[in-house]
């Protein structure tokens, strides 16, 4: 009887490694150069601790299960619990800021569909502990500009993807003053949130079933198709939590042109990310002409740590999921010839039986930390080197009897067909040198 895997999970052949490989290899390269330093948690937490940061729904969307000693655990869905449950831990001896990344393997139990698996990895970088409002900025700015860095590096251009940014405390102060209740956001951010998958007709009408004041639900409306974060003023009368929500967003907007990244970044106010503990600035990063899900997402989130017992402290981050990425990439011709193919440096061939002498070479060569491999199933000269060839080898070593009797090696250039006899210490020189 053959077993399947697991619906939403993947099994990673080499080839497949290849390319999880060079993912994760370049979400690594790209945050240690913009300054973050690597951690990662356990891979599984107490349950309660993602009840803390999204409520007793949460249990439906993941794996949990009771240790032997009766404890509520589960299979960690996302890294940023155990981020701020360790930071808060040694919050007194941490430097500040704390910048930190992060490519955790993650669960979820919900439906797969395209782009959305039960098991996944995530890029994660977040800066926590800038304090002062203009380092707020710049932090919530490196972030995004981290993001197309990374982005940019693997041949994705302003015209394949695009950042786009709102603030939760500008729609917060928005909703406040045409009149909705500080009780009633979260319910409508959860429908603001669906802007992009919906219609233009069945948004309307979803909002005014949520917003019963018709004058107030043309206001969002009216607000949902702002390009420009200027004009949001106008709305309303003067107010100045408003105000100062709508500098913020024009400040980091600038500081993203200063950093280089501006063509890639414009102000969405469907942007809202259903997660209930962001606090300012918010982004996802979206395929151009694509209808798949956000390649990323983050934002501010200044009250988490907090919540998991810790002083109030300042937080930015943003989290990329591999599946998304690699769909997207695909889909643009982007990927393959991206991910480095597979190649041996050295095949060593024998005429004959695979002896010590070959073994020798074979040893010596890893020990010089070049890959190297040999036939398992020797065979005469021909099949060898086709086995080398398959094999993607740079350069074959021919061990055949005349070579073991005049002490010499013969050489040959895969790429090329040429070959070359040489001595047995020349071809060491040569590798030394």
């Amino acid at each position: 009887m053959k077993i399947p895997p697991v619906k939403g999970t993947r099994d990673f052949y080499p080839p497949d490694m290849a390319r999880r490989n060079w993912i994760i290899d370049g979400w690594k390269k790209v945050s240690v150069r913009n300054g973050f330093e690597e951690y990662d948690g356990p891979i599984f937490e107490y349950l309660k601790m993602f009840q803390i940061k999204s409520g007793d729904e949460i249990v439906e969307q993941l794996f949990s299960f009771q240790d032997r000693g009766g404890r509520d655990l589960a299979l960690r869905p996302e890294i940023t619990p155990t981020l701020a449950r360790m930071v808060n831990q040694q919050i007194n001896s941490l430097p500040k800021p704390i910048k930190w990344f992060s490519v955790p393997r993650l669960f979820r139990a919900e439906r797969p569909q395209k782009g959305r698996l039960r098991e996944f990895f995530q890029w994660n970088i977040d800066i926590i502990g800038v304090e002062n409002e203009l380092g707020k900025c710049l932090a919530d700015a490196e972030i995004i500009f981290t993001t197309v860095d990374y982005l940019r590096e693997i041949g994705l251009t302003s015209k394949d993807i695009k950042v786009k940014i709102s603030s939760r405390k500008m729609l917060a102060a928005l909703l406040q003053s045409i009149g909705i209740a500080e009780d009633e956001l979260e319910p409508l951010y959860a429908v603001l949130d669906k802007r992009s998958k919906l219609s233009q007709e069945a948004f309307e009408e979803t909002v005014n079933k949520q917003v019963s004041d018709l004058n107030t639900a043309r206001k969002i409306l009216q607000f949902m198709e702002m390009d420009v974060v200027y004009k949001i003023a106008s709305m309303v009368d003067p107010n100045s939590e408003l105000d100062a929500a709508i500098k913020e967003l024009e400040d980091l907007l600038e500081w993203l042109g200063r950093m280089g990244v501006g063509n890639y970044c414009e102000f969405d106010p469907s942007i809202v990310r259903g997660l209930a503990y962001y606090t300012g600035v918010v982004f996802e990063v979206h395929d151009v002409v694509g209808d798949l899900r956000a390649i990323c997402g983050g934002g501010r989130y200044d009250n988490l740590l907090h919540d998991f017992g810790g002083p109030p402290i300042s937080a930015t981050g943003m989290g990329m999921g591999d599946r998304v990425l690699e769909i997207i990439l695909e889909e643009k011709g982007k990927l393959d010839k991206q991910v480095p193919k597979k190649q041996l440096d050295f095949f060593v061939t024998c005429i004959g039986v695979f002896g010590n002498e070959a073994w020798q070479i074979v040893e010596k060569l890893r020990s010089m930390k070049y890959s190297v491999n040999f036939s398992y199933k020797m065979g005469g000269i021909s099949r060898q080197l086709k086995e080398a060839s398959a094999r993607n080898a740079k350069e074959c070593i021919i061990i055949g009897y005349e070579e073991l009797k005049e002490n010499k090696v013969t050489v040959r250039d895969m790429e090329t067909g040429d070959q070359k006899l040489m001595d047995y210490d020349e071809f060491w020189s040569r590798l030394k040198a």
